[in-house]
């Protein structure tokens, strides 16, 4: 394992930075790569607020893996990862680079974990329909670190923390899922309309905002144990586990910023989090 020193000479083409912000995006339907609506708005105007950064490292709920990879190629494709889409958005590139040498870091920061550098994956659209939103010009260098589906909730949030002298290296950290999450529940006739929700998923959303707020992250933590309106909003973990990755990175006396924070089709939340 090696020393703070040695990462720091690793880490020789980043420039150490005042500490980047983390982000949680709400990224929702892959159309939001190529629509104008309200929630690319706000992912415009959280950019325009944002240090530009030396590189960034997604947790996308979409790279749901057994044991943990990081990529660490050159160029990482554009995947398509879904289906029933137009054709337009399947011609949409994102032709960031990747980071090779900030995969080695993230590998030797999360020792003894072990993870693995992978040269297969690239940049799924949990990953570059919103970066696209916030570096359109494809100019800074993105890695993804996957999520390993065989382990429990606070091992990712303590994962996370090892990954926090990253932001003082000039690294954008981002998580990008959806809080609330029930395809299966899906209203797609009240599709359009503003901030819909079902009770339940009203009640989620109110008490999961009134947790971040409050900096009170046990019991997302054990979200499984809480109540029915959770259960619904959260009913498989891949894409609220990014969120937990973006809590486990704050500091005590930083604070939380929701922005996108509406409800669509139901049973979907496009709520988003502004750390630092």
């Amino acid at each position: 394992m090696r020393s703070i020193n040695d990462l720091d000479k690793i880490a020789s083409s980043f420039s150490t930075t005042e500490k980047m912000p983390v982000l949680f995006l709400g990224h929702g339907s892959p159309m939001n790569a190529i629509e104008e609506n309200q929630f690319v708005t706000g992912f415009r105007n959280l950019a325009q607020n944002l240090p530009k950064p030396n590189a960034i490292l997604c947790v996308s709920a979409h790279w749901f893996t057994k044991g943990s990879k990081v990529t660490a190629m050159e160029m990482p494709k554009t995947i398509h990862d879904f289906g029933g889409f137009p054709k337009e958005l399947f011609e949409v590139q994102y032709p960031a680079h990747g980071s090779p040498e900030l995969a080695t870091i993230t590998q030797e920061l999360l020792l003894p974990t072990v993870v693995e550098l992978d040269h297969h994956w690239g940049l799924d659209h949990g990953a570059w329909s919103v970066i696209k939103q916030l570096y359109p010009k494809a100019d800074i260098p993105v890695i993804q670190l996957s999520i390993d589906y065989s382990k429990p909730t606070e091992y990712h949030f303590q994962l996370a923390q090892q990954l926090s002298r990253l932001r003082e290296k000039g690294i954008l950290i981002i998580g990008s899922g959806n809080i609330i999450h029930n395809l299966r529940l899906v209203d797609f006739y009240n599709f359009e309309k503003d901030d819909y929700g079902y009770d339940w998923a009203i009640e989620a959303k109110a008490s999961i905002n009134s947790l971040l707020l409050d900096g009170n992250f046990q019991p997302l933590l054990e979200y499984e144990k809480q109540s029915q309106a959770f259960q619904l909003a959260i009913p498989t973990p891949e894409h609220f586990l990014p969120l937990i990755y973006t809590l486990g990175l704050k500091d005590k006396s930083e604070e939380i910023q929701l922005f996108n924070d509406k409800l669509v089709a139901g049973s979907l939340s496009m709520t988003s989090v502004r750390i630092g």
